[in-house]
Formats: C-alpha cells, sequence, structure tokens
C-alpha cells in the first residue's frame, strides 16, 4: 500500500484508481461524518423541541385556564344558587342531585309530626287535607269563563285607555259599566302565550286565573266600532289578536311566602309541623297561611309547566343583584282583598316564550318544584292522569278549535308540537317529584 506514494505522475496517469485510492485515503472515516451529522440533528431536534415546548405549554396552559375560569364561573354560579336557594332542612337527601336537601334538625320528631300539628292540616303526609280545601277561595272555574266568552260575543266597548300593565296594553269598559283588560302584542308567540297557559290552567282545574277570551281587532265588529280614534292612538294595527281578560277589582300586591325565601325554601310535612308550633299565631291564622301555602303549591307546578319567566322566576333570577328583591311582592301576582285569592296575572311568556329560554332559566324553575313535598290532591291526581295518557297537546288543541272563530284560527296559529313535547316532558318531571315525595314523606 505503501508504494502508492511513490509513484510518479506519468504512472499516477497511467493508473487513475491509485488516485482515487490516494485521495481516499487521504478522506476521514465514514464514521465521524456520521458522528458529526448526527450531533448536528440531535442539536436542532433539541433546539426545536426546547423552544416549542414551552410555547406550547403556556398556550396550552392559557386555553385551559381559560376554560377552567368558564367552567368555574357556570358551575359557581350554579353552586351560588343552589346554595343561596336549596338551603333546606328536616333529614331529606336528594340522590339524584348528591346534595343535602333537607339537612336534620335534632327538635324535629318524625312519629310527633305525623301525629299532631300537620296532621290537622295534611291527608297522607303530602296533600293538602279536608280542612284546608274547604277553605280555598272559589276562585274562576268553567262557568266563570263560559259567562265571560258568551259575553264579549255581544259585548260594545264604549272606551279604551291606558292600563292593564305595559306598553299597548290598554283597559276597556262595555257599554254595560263592565270592564275588561287588552293584552296587545306584536308577537303572536306571546298571544298564543297567554291562551294556552289559560287553557293549561283548566285542564288543571286551578281556578286562579282570570276568564279570557281571544277576539280580533275589527273596525267594523260591533265590539270595536266605536273606538276607531282610541285604537288609531294605541297604535294597533287591524286584523290582530288580542286576549280579553276580564277585568279584577280588589286586588292587593302578594308576598312571597317566608317557608320559600332563600333561608328555607322548601315545604314539606315537617315545615307545616313547624308552623303549628308557632305561637304567635292562632288556629285562624294557621289555617289562613295554609290556605294560601295551598294555591302557592299549585302556583310552582304551573309555573313549572309553563315555564312562566315573569312572576317568581323574575324574583330569583334578580335576587343575585337585589338580596331584598324576596321581601318584595312577587311579580304577577295579586291577592283578592275579598276572598285571599291569589290571581295569576300576565302568562304571556308561558309555554313558547319561555320555552325558547330554557338553556338558561332552568336552574331558577326547577328550585321550587324540587323542593316542594305538599300538593292539592286534585292537581296530583290530574298530573298524574296527563303523564299517563300523554293527551295535553290534544287536550290543549281540542279547546282552542272548539272555542275559537274561523277568523280567529285564521290569524292565531295553534300549539307548536315543539312546545307539547316539552310540555309533556315537564308533566313528567312534575310526575316524579309528586312520587319521590310519596315515597319519602306518606304516612302510608
Amino acid at each position: 500500500m505503501g508504494a502508492y506514494a511513490n509513484f510518479s505522475d506519468d504512472k499516477l496517469e497511467k493508473f487513475p484508481s491509485a488516485v482515487w485510492e490516494r485521495d481516499f485515503k487521504q478522506k476521514p472515516p465514514p464514521y465521524k461524518n456520521l458522528c458529526l451529522v448526527s450531533a448536528v440533528f440531535a442539536f436542532s431536534v433539541g433546539l426545536t423541541i426546547g423552544i416549542l415546548i414551552p410555547l406550547m405549554y403556556f398556550n396550552d396552559n392559557d386555553s385551559a385556564k381559560n376554560f377552567t375560569r368558564e367552567t368555574d364561573r357556570v358551575v359557581n354560579a350554579s353552586s351560588v344558587i343552589r346554595t343561596i336557594f336549596l338551603n333546606n332542612s328536616y333529614g331529606y337527601t336528594n340522590t339524584t342531585k348528591s346534595v343535602l336537601i333537607y339537612p336534620t334538625v335534632s327538635f324535629v320528631e318524625t312519629a310527633q309530626a305525623n301525629k299532631t300539628g300537620a296532621s290537622e292540616y295534611l291527608e297522607d303526609g303530602i296533600y293538602w287535607g279536608p280542612k284546608v280545601e274547604a277553605q280555598l277561595p272559589e276562585g274562576y272555574k268553567d262557568q266563570k269563563h263560559t259567562v265571560w266568552s258568551d259575553y264579549l260575543n255581544k259585548a260594545v266597548a264604549i272606551r279604551l285607555e291606558n292600563g292593564c300593565g305595559r306598553m299597548q296594553n290598554r283597559l276597556v269598559t262595555f257599554q254595560d259599566g263592565l270592564k275588561g283588560c287588552v293584552r296587545y302584542r306584536q308577537n303572536t308567540d306571546q298571544i298564543q302565550g297567554e291562551l294556552f297557559s289559560f287553557y293549561l290552567a283548566q285542564i288543571l282545574k286551578i281556578p286562579n286565573l282570570a276568564p279570557s277570551a281571544v277576539s280580533i281587532v275589527d273596525l267594523n265588529s260591533p265590539l270595536w266600532s266605536n273606538l276607531h280614534n282610541e285604537i288609531a292612538a294605541a297604535q294597533w294595527n287591524s286584523n290582530r289578536p288580542i286576549v280579553l281578560t276580564q277585568f279584577i277589582t280588589n286586588l292587593n300586591s302578594a308576598n312571597i311566602p317566608a317557608v320559600f325565601k332563600p333561608l328555607e325554601r322548601h315545604l314539606n310535612k315537617y315545615d307545616i309541623y313547624n308552623m303549628t308550633k308557632n305561637p304567635l299565631l292562632d288556629k285562624g291564622d294557621q289555617l289562613r297561611n295554609m290556605v294560601e301555602l295551598a294555591q302557592w303549591s299549585d302556583l310552582i307546578i304551573f309555573d313549572y309547566l309553563t315555564a312562566n319567566l315573569d312572576r317568581i322566576v323574575n324574583n330569583l333570577y334578580n335576587y343575585q343583584w337585589n338580596v331584598n328583591i324576596m321581601d318584595a311582592p312577587a311579580h304577577n301576582l295579586a291577592k283578592k282583598s275579598d276572598s285571599e285569592l291569589l290571581v295569576f296575572l300576565d302568562n304571556e311568556s308561558g309555554l313558547l316564550h319561555g320555552y325558547r329560554l330554557l338553556k338558561k332559566y332552568e336552574i331558577y324553575h326547577s328550585i321550587l318544584l324540587d323542593n316542594l313535598c305538599v300538593f292539592r290532591k286534585q292537581t296530583a291526581r290530574i298530573i298524574k292522569k296527563l303523564k299517563t295518557k300523554g293527551n295535553i297537546g290534544t287536550l290543549l288543541r281540542d279547546m282552542f278549535e272548539k272555542r275559537n272563530s274561523a277568523v280567529v284560527k285564521d290569524v292565531l296559529p295553534t300549539l307548536p308540537d315543539k312546545s307539547v313535547k316539552i310540555l309533556n316532558e315537564r308533566i313528567d318531571r312534575v310526575y316524579e317529584q309528586i312520587t319521590k315525595c310519596e315515597s319519602i314523606f306518606s304516612n302510608t
């Protein structure tokens, strides 16, 4: 091998392979090149990873923090609401929500509650008893609704003035001096909500809604023919549906009972027992309180079914900004001074508008229902029947078809299928609450 180094130039020209071999011998061994390439590659990869990982970490960390903050905000909001409004007592655990609904109170003895106090006003531990039912105000039942509808078919209005709430609502006076409240809305679904909520109350035999009927703004009809100028001033459009409700006198504001305020927020037989032990209330006051609470039990079910936004949910929602709002009069709820009847006013958000906003407000709708365990027996029986038959949509639509003229049906749609579906789901939910209470609080 050393002889190649002594070749002369001419020899090299004759032996070019020798030159190649000589040059080859002068180059570094191949393994040294591989090591260099590997080192450069490893450095580049390491540098890249060293830069990218922190960037990805901080980016992901920010995203995770943002997600966590948003999640915590929603969870905390829900927790705050639950903490405020589900701060209850008396040893009942809601297994479906894993929160303590009724922590035990030592001075309450179940056996004693069953034998005295509560049994005077309750039947089987969960239903209002005969003593309370007998004192409930008569309210507005089927016959009064029929009389009102028949009256409007012949009525002649002579005056239209501001009143009966906000916006374009008006107080109407008829020829014989009777009065009514007219609900006019640009959105047809609010008229539907008012009307079908009224129909639902009749199906449930809840007598706390004033008689109502649908009419059409028609300047050629006897009802409206005297009011051209007033209707123009009210900016009503012709051929629009309106709801005409009987005007109710002697109305006072109605407050939320203490048992439904944040420090309590539940009603079961142990609450009734405790109320009977209040030394400041005589038997007459106790009975009046029970009669009002019996109407509230219907109100809670009715507003849950319709997803009414304009009554108690209004107070619950605004509690986060105004802690005193629960002491203020309930929104769209009044009490007749001459009969103690609670009147459920302005139900236009029910069944349509309220259903569209369930994602935002369902927690407020559920608060009272989840903790209501005393019911009117008649209401519970109807809920169970509706649950079994699943025919609430048919019942509501039949009422609409039978009670309204072709002219009304041309401009006002019936209840949509989507609303019927949601209403059936909410009937199921009320049914579950009733059966749950039966299993927990029933004496039998």
